[in-house]
C-alpha cells in the first residue's frame, strides 16, 4: 500500500456527491485489526461511515478534515456494534452535531461507549429504511443480520451505485498481500474465507443477504476492513459466499466434536 493509497481514494464523483475511501492506517501491524473509514460528501454536507474506535479517532478526523470541515458532517453510520466500529462514538458526538444510525438492538448499549445524551441516536429496525440526501440521491439501510452482528446493516448510495457492507467481505492482510481493490477474487478468497466461515452464522442468512444485494446491483462492495470489490470480483464474491458453509452449518468442526 503506497501512500495515495494511505490518505485514500475518490471512489465516485459527480458534480454534487463524492463516495470517497479515507485510506489505509499504513503498513500492517500484527494483531491489530485493520479499518477502512468511508465519507459520502454529497452538496457540500457529509455522511461518515464506520469511523472506528478510539485509537483511530485523529487519523480519521485528519483523512476527513482533508475533504470536507468536521462542522459539516450530518450523518454517522454504525453498521453494527464492535468496538472497532463504534468505540469512538463519543468523540464524535463531541466535535460535531451529526445524528447517529445503528441497529435499534444497540442503542441500549451505547453508554457503556461513554453516550449519556441518546438524543442523538436514530435507530434502525430491522426491516431497514433509507435517508434521502440533499441532491436527491438516498442511503438505504440494508439489513445484514447475524453477518456476523445479530443487527447489522449495511449502506447503499444509490448515486454512487456503491454498498458499503461493515465487515462483510473483510479480508486479513499481511505485509505481502495488501491491497486497495480486488481484481482478482479467486486470489483473494484464501484471505476471506477464514472469517466469512467462522463469523457468519449460517449459508440461509449468506444466501438471504446475497440475493438482497444482487438485486442492488452494487458497482462496488466497500468493507470495513481489507479491499474493495469492484468490477467482476463483486459478483464473483456474492456467487461465492451464497454457497458458503458457516457458523452453525460447520458446528461440529467448530465444536471439535
Amino acid at each position: 500500500m503506497n501512500e495515495e493509497d494511505i490518505t485514500g481514494k475518490v471512489l465516485y464523483q459527480d458534480d454534487n456527491h463524492t463516495f470517497i475511501w479515507l485510506g489505509g492506517e499504513g503498513k500492517y501491524r500484527k494483531g491489530v485489526i485493520q479499518t477502512m473509514q468511508y465519507l459520502i460528501i454529497d452538496n457540500g454536507r457529509g455522511t461518515l461511515l464506520d469511523p472506528g474506535g478510539v485509537h483511530l479517532f485523529s487519523r480519521v478526523v485528519a483523512a476527513v478534515s482533508r475533504y470536507i470541515s468536521i462542522d459539516k458532517i450530518d450523518t454517522i453510520f454504525f453498521s453494527h456494534q464492535d468496538p472497532d466500529v463504534s468505540s469512538g462514538i463519543a468523540l464524535w458526538l463531541g466535535v460535531t452535531k451529526a445524528k447517529v444510525y445503528v441497529s435499534a438492538l444497540w442503542t441500549r448499549f451505547l453508554p457503556h461507549f461513554g453516550i449519556v445524551d441518546t438524543s442523538r441516536v436514530l435507530p434502525i429496525e430491522d426491516k431497514g429504511s433509507s435517508l434521502s440526501l440533499p441532491s436527491g440521491a438516498v442511503l438505504k439501510f440494508v439489513p445484514a443480520h447475524f453477518m456476523h452482528s445479530c443487527g447489522q446493516f449495511g449502506v447503499f448510495d444509490t448515486r454512487s451505485k456503491i454498498l458499503f457492507t461493515g465487515d462483510i467481505g473483510a479480508a486479513v492482510f499481511d505485509d505481502d498481500n495488501e491491497t486497495v481493490f480486488v481484481d482478482d477474487f479467486e486470489k483473494h478468497r484464501p484471505l476471506v474465507e477464514p472469517f466469512h466461515t467462522r463469523y457468519i452464522a449460517s449459508n440461509i442468512v449468506a444466501k438471504k443477504w446475497c440475493s438482497i444485494v444482487s438485486a442492488l446491483n452494487p458497482a462496488m462492495i466497500a468493507p470495513q476492513h481489507g479491499a474493495i470489490y469492484r468490477g467482476e470480483s463483486v459478483r464473483q464474491f456474492l456467487s461465492w459466499l451464497s454457497n458458503l458453509r458457516c457458523g452453525v452449518d460447520i458446528a461440529d468442526k467448530i465444536f471439535g466434536v
